[in-house]
């Protein structure tokens, strides 16, 4: 049956997909319950995006990482570090862009001062960096002993450091003391209503264990091969990192804004249980059709459609025009893609969240049109 698993491709197209939806809804103000991320603690649909991309980046790194290791350390420092630094200045890149915004009736230059500094992108690098380290150094066993120990070492930390009684709460936790002195107050993420970054340093350690996770498990199956002993494996280790998961978090939540252990854990047990049903529908039944080449094109060019997604809504947030006349006399601006919201997607029902959701997967079906395009001519940006 050969070692290809298209189900990879597909899982990672389908995680891509679901990063974009959830991304670009048509009003943050009026979204589904499960295309939102949980307040604090808990676990929705939204939250298992993000963890899942880690894993599916230590899926591909399981295909890669015997190339390294015949290459060498030079070769293998080489790579890697050009790899991260560029995916690290993209992310950099996306949060400082189009460069300026509307002040007014004029644009300004956004400078320096106020951009932030992590992100989603900044957050793949350094866990990419950092695992394929472990990876390349400590191998299968040392990686997973590894893991273990970070994601350890890493409860200790957050239940000894932060707020006496209430350690994992927003106030509470330990790490956001530290990102602001490291990063600076104006660099930091201010979502939640005060500085506190959820893709920050302190919460870097466990995410990294997601990606070791992602990678343990393409070995597995690229070693083992398409057999039904494989597969049952696969769906026992994912039941048992959930129940593991789920009972840790009686005593360290289950969270994505502080990346607890638990969370690691069992988002990458429910990844497991998600890429083995793929696996068997796809690889063992052969149920694969249009369903999977959707998300398979946007599985070949997924750093490239994800930076599109965020940089083009700003790009065109330059082309402003009259809307409204404000009750002082001032007008009230839109642009393209608000228009598109206010006029064409939002009256399609009275459930404001209908209309959000339509803009959302109208955004979904525009950017598949893309990496199909580029697909159909074989144009693959690689990072």
């Amino acid at each position: 049956m050969g070692n290809r698993y298209y189900s990879l491709d597909v899982f990672r197209g389908a995680t891509v997909a679901l990063m974009i939806l959830v991304n670009n809804p048509g009003s943050w103000g009026h979204i589904f319950g499960p295309l939102e991320h949980a307040p604090w603690h808990g676990l929705t649909p939204t939250d298992l995006v993000f963890p899942f991309f880690l894993f599916a980046v230590g899926n591909a790194m399981a295909f890669v990482m015997p190339r390294f290791e015949q290459a060498g350390p030079a070769e293998f420092w080489k790579k890697v570090l050009k790899r991260t630094l560029l995916i690290f200045a993209i992310g950099l890149f996306l949060n400082w862009s189009p460069f300026v915004k509307w002040s007014g009736e004029s644009q300004v230059a956004k400078t320096w001062e106020n951009i932030r500094i992590l992100g989603v992108l900044q957050r793949i690098a350094l866990c990419y960096f950092f695992a394929s380290v472990i990876v390349f150094y400590g191998k299968t066993r040392g990686a997973f002993i590894m893991g273990m120990i970070i994601l350890m070492l890493y409860w200790f930390i957050c239940f000894a450091a932060g707020q006496a009684g209430d350690p994992y709460s927003l106030a509470g936790w330990f790490g956001t003391s530290i990102d602001i002195n490291i990063l600076g107050i104006t660099h930091i993420y201010k979502g939640e209503g005060v500085p506190f970054d959820p893709e920050g340093l302190m919460s870097t350690p466990a995410a990294i264990v997601q990606v070791i996770f992602g990678f343990l498990v393409g070995q597995y199956i690229q070693l083992k091969g398409k057999h039904f002993e494989m597969l049952s494996h696969l769906l026992i280790a994912g039941i048992i990192l959930m129940v593991t998961g789920y009972c840790w978090s009686l005593s360290f939540p289950i969270n994505k804004k502080i990346w607890t252990s638990s969370y690691t854990i069992y988002t990458s047990g429910m990844a497991i249980l998600t890429l083995g049903t793929l696996i068997y529908w796809i690889e063992f039944k052969n149920i694969k059709g249009n369903w999977s080449k959707f998300f398979d094109v946007f599985g070949k060019n997924p750093l490239f459609i994800f930076v599109l997604s965020g940089f083009l809504p700003r790009v065109l947030a330059l082309l402003r025009w009259p809307n409204v006349i404000n009750p002082d006399g001032s007008n009230k601006y839109t642009s393209p893609l608000p228009w598109f919201y206010e006029n064409i997607c939002k009256p399609i029902a009275t459930d404001e969240r209908v209309g959000s959701l339509v803009y959302a997967l109208t955004m979904i079906a525009f950017y598949w049109l893309i990496v199909y395009i580029l697909d159909k001519k074989k144009i693959y940006i690689k990072v």
